[in-house]
C-alpha cells in the first residue's frame, strides 16, 4: 500500500456542500494522477462524473442509512467490459492494495465532517466490487472508518 501524504490531497466541495453539511446526500469522487501521486477528492451532492476517466479507476462513495444506522458505501469498477479476465484480476489486486490509502484520504479529506459527527467514525464501510466476472463481483465489510485515521506520527 502506498503511504498517505496529506500534502498530495486536494479537496473540492461542490455547490450545496460545506465542510460540515449536509450528510445526505453527500457523495465522494476520489481520483488520482499516476504521474504525480496526487489525489483529488470531490465532495458533492452528486458524483463528479466530469472527473472520471475512461479507465474507471476512481473510488466512488456515499453515506446511506441502513435502518437507524449509517453506512458508508464504496463502488469500484473492477472491469468495464473492455477488460479481459486477466486484466480484471490485476485491477482487482490494485484496488485491494490501494483501497486503504483511498479510505484514509477520504477520511482525512472530510475530517471536519467527522469532527462534527464523531459517530461517523464507527460506521461500517461496505465495498462493492463491480465486475462481470463472478470471482471479482462481491460486497465486503471493511470495518469502521476509525480504522482509516491518518496518524502523522507513523
Amino acid at each position: 500500500m502506498s503511504h498517505f501524504n496529506p500534502e498530495k490531497l486536494f479537496v473540492e466541495y461542490l455547490n450545496g456542500v460545506t465542510t460540515m453539511k449536509p450528510v445526505f446526500p453527500r457523495r465522494y469522487t476520489l481520483t488520482h494522477s499516476d504521474e504525480t501521486g496526487e489525489l483529488f477528492l470531490t465532495i458533492g451532492m452528486d458524483y463528479a462524473w466530469d472527473k472520471v476517466n475512461p479507465m474507471r479507476d476512481e473510488v466512488l462513495g456515499e453515506w446511506k442509512t441502513k435502518g437507524s444506522s449509517l453506512v458508508y458505501r464504496v463502488y469500484l469498477h473492477v472491469d468495464q467490459g473492455e477488460y479481459n479476465q486477466n486484466e480484471a484480476a490485476i485491477r482487482n489486486e490494485i484496488f485491494r492494495r490501494e483501497l486503504p490509502l483511498a479510505l484514509t484520504a477520504i477520511r482525512y479529506g472530510d475530517r471536519f465532517l467527522f469532527d462534527t459527527y464523531p459517530q461517523l467514525d464507527h460506521s461500517p464501510i461496505i465495498i462493492t466490487f463491480m465486475s462481470a466476472y463472478p470471482q471479482f463481483a462481491r460486497q465486503e465489510n471493511w470495518g469502521p472508518f476509525h480504522n482509516f485515521l491518518f496518524n502523522e506520527t507513523l
